[in-house]
């Protein structure tokens, strides 16, 4: 692939730094640093003998990973699949989950986040803020303004908290109409009790202060004992103080 390509550089963050994944071996780490964290640790039924998380798109995406310099561990990961991996995959993950047709005017300046996750031990403000300074820059480089992907919510209670979180963001942070799209496999209201003020996830939380958009209503992902909602988000318009916090200094 060649999108993107001159984003080859560590970034270094106090020991830690964040570039796209250059070999086989280094996309392999974020493939079993995934495998991990969603099925070891959420019980997504993914289970395979290799203890990775893999599938057919990881081919064709860029993955931004982040680095213990230290001992070269993969301590972080964000896949990012852009227009020319759809056209090579064939869709958009999140086209599995929900109707993107009225986000089609805007996809080709679009990238996707998917598979986001951090080690156990790394989860603090440092590791977060480093792969957004990476996923900043990455869309710089390749000239892009928006960015897609879902975003998790727990539903190993049953569903209870994660509809009342979605209730909770639908009032704040529900994207304009033309940006709106259905989900393929929508929430059963009817047997669910929304748990009002529930604890939102700390990458939905982030992308919403900083101005994202919840685009409807959550999709129910049985295998990953989640529900997605779909978040958008117009990096023109992030605030300056966002853009200081995450920009690298050479942009």
């Amino acid at each position: 692939m060649t999108t993107a390509a001159t984003f080859n550089q560590s970034t270094p963050r106090i020991g830690l730094s964040v570039r796209l994944a250059e070999t086989d071996a280094e996309i392999r780490a974020a493939q079993r640093l995934r495998y991990q964290v969603f099925a070891e640790e959420l019980g997504a039924d993914i289970y395979n003998e290799e203890g990775i998380d893999a599938d057919e798109l990881d081919a064709h995406c860029h993955h931004l990973l982040a680095f213990d310099d230290a001992t070269g561990e993969v301590i972080g990961c964000y896949r990012l699949i852009t227009e020319e991996a759809v056209r090579a995959a064939g869709s958009w993950y999140s086209a599995h989950e929900f109707d993107l047709t009225p986000l089609q005017p805007i996809l080709s300046q679009a990238v996707e986040l998917g598979r986001a996750c951090i080690h156990p031990d790394y989860r603090n403000g440092a590791v977060i803020t480093l792969l957004w300074s990476g996923l900043v820059k990455f869309m710089k480089d390749a000239g892009l303004r928006y960015m897609l992907g879902c975003g998790s919510i727990d539903t190993r209670d049953g569903g209870h908290n994660a509809a009342g979180i979605y209730l909770d963001l639908k009032e704040k942070h529900l994207a304009p109409e033309p940006f709106r799209v259905k989900s393929l496999n929508p929430m059963q209201w009817d047997k669910l009790s929304p748990v009002r003020g529930a604890e939102c996830p700390t990458l939905i939380r982030g992308y919403v202060k900083a101005g994202a958009w919840i685009c409807g209503e959550p999709y129910v992902d049985e295998a990953f004992n989640c529900v997605d909602v779909l978040i958008l988000m117009d990096i023109a318009q992030l605030s300056d103080r966002y853009l200081q916090r995450f920009a690298p200094k050479d942009l």
